[in-house]
């Protein structure tokens, strides 16, 4: 642990990246998966009514991976920029307070959604069949909520120290757990919904009991003291406020896509009915491994940019930045040319209801039909969060979904109908496209990235 740091000074730019950026995206493909795959059994094996309830559960879903991923960039970024810093005492304290803050949110967070879930459940356009099914399903993937949290901020803290390979080992362990417990729960005893929830549950704490086990190598390593019987006495009202304003925008990044899907669920329900929601659903499940991969290349790429932000090295940053855009850019365009040429045969493997396919083809090509101009867009958001400017980071994020896409899809769904959703991704995506070139010609500048860590390194 004494020479991790090592990982930043003695190795080349891109493959840093590189160890940074395919934990980060393996890692958030299985929090995707967890959702994905229960989707996959529900809909083989149970049939597009249970579809259409797991789409109705994932924005509940989506907030809790959303609250995990705020502390778990928040401290994180925090991790690696004292690590840059040498400030060890820093980087103890955060640990220490990023997992009391995520136990206590948690079990918070997940107490209150059981208590209202089924309100929230009928508030997101659920009805009938569909919403006894989401029920069911939620109810007991809450369960899970604190164990994955607990996983993700752990794994996020190691890859900043330097431990990359922790995050794949446990995300493999998660990923094949799910998939065997789903099979035999129910492909084979036929359980429904409520066995592709606990197979979700069973294998988070799988991951987390994994993570936890290789997270004592840096409890001995920094003599962490977790006080159980003085919880409060390890707050630290401004740590824990600072490791909630770096990783907001990430909060706001991953929570968009929740209230998109509310607000889509229930402007689709009332023009289209639960076809409409069932298409979106497979939609949406499926164009998450681009966003995974856009995510997760500019989460990975945060870190680093912080370590360099703390050690005043302001070529390195600019380097990353560009190495980053050149990574995001090629990979985006991989999966986006494979589901373009594959897509009838991609969404059959989830959907097997052949009156809905030819609808959802249409659909989810129209949807992703620009999505590879985003990756410049959200490396913007993650590289102001590493350098401490989290209001542009804010800004950025709520601006793709929040401020163009729902208020575009509203006016497009009234004057054309159903068509008018889908139509609104690709308008939204050349927007933010156009707009986030200014910001990362800016972030580009090398008198622009001089400006923002000289003066802290003199306030220092």
């Amino acid at each position: 642990m004494g020479s991790n740091n090592t990982i930043f000074n003695n190795s080349r730019v891109g493959r840093i990246l590189l160890k940074f950026a395919i934990p980060s995206i393996i890692s958030l493909l299985v929090l995707e998966l967890y959702n994905m795959v229960d989707t996959v059994f529900v809909g083989r094996y149970i049939g597009p009514n249970a579809i259409g309830a797991l789409t109705i559960a994932f924005p509940i879903q989506r907030f809790i991976i959303a609250v995990g991923m705020l502390i778990s960039i928040g401290a994180s970024t925090r991790v690696a920029r004292s690590l840059g810093e040498k400030n060890m005492k820093a980087l103890k304290d955060t640990i220490i307070n990023a997992f009391v803050l995520t136990t206590v949110t948690l079990i918070t967070v997940c107490f209150i959604i059981f208590l209202f879930r089924k309100n929230l459940i009928a508030g997101f356009g659920a009805n009938g069949e569909i919403f006894s099914l989401a029920n069911k399903y939620v109810s007991i993937i809450l369960i899970g909520g604190v164990f994955q949290c607990l996983f993700t901020v752990a794994c996020y803290i190691m890859t900043a120290l330097g431990n990359t390979k922790v995050t794949l080992y446990a995300n493999i362990i998660g990923t094949l757990m799910n998939l065997v417990i789903n099979y035999i729960l129910v492909a084979i005893f036929d359980i429904g919904v409520s066995g592709a929830a606990i197979a979700t549950i069973v294998s988070q704490i799988a991951a987390f009991i994994y993570s936890m086990h290789k997270f004592r190598e840096v409890n001995r390593y920094f003599n962490l003291k977790f006080d159980l019987k003085n919880v409060h006495l390890s707050f630290n009202k401004t740590i824990m406020f600072s490791i909630a304003a770096i990783g907001f925008s990430t909060f706001i990044t991953e929570i968009s896509d929740a209230v998109v899907s509310v607000v889509l669920n229930h402007m689709l329900s009332v023009s289209g009915g639960d076809e409409a929601i069932i298409i979106i659903g497979v939609t949406t499940r499926i164009s998450m491994f681009i966003f995974v991969t856009l995510i997760g290349i500019s989460s990975g790429m945060q870190p680093i940019i912080a370590y360099y932000y703390g050690a005043g090295n302001f070529q390195k940053m600019r380097e990353t930045l560009k190495k980053a855009i050149q990574a995001i850019s090629a990979a985006t365009m991989v999966f986006w040319v494979t589901f373009m040429v594959f897509t009838k045969q991609i969404i059959g493997f989830f959907l097997e209801d052949t009156s809905l396919l030819a609808d959802a083809v249409t659909a989810f090509r129209i949807c992703i039909s620009l999505m590879p101009l985003l990756g410049i867009y959200y490396i913007c958001i993650y590289y102001y969060q590493a350098t401490k400017e989290p209001r542009k980071s804010f800004l950025l994020s709520i601006y793709g979904q929040i401020i163009l896409l729902i208020p575009i899809a509203a006016f497009l769904i009234q004057l054309i109908g159903v068509t008018g959703a889908w139509l609104a991704y690709p308008i939204s995506h050349l927007i933010t496209f156009i707009t986030s070139i200014y910001f990362i010609r800016k972030a580009l500048s090398a008198e622009s990235i001089e400006e923002q860590v000289v003066p802290e390194k003199i306030h220092a």
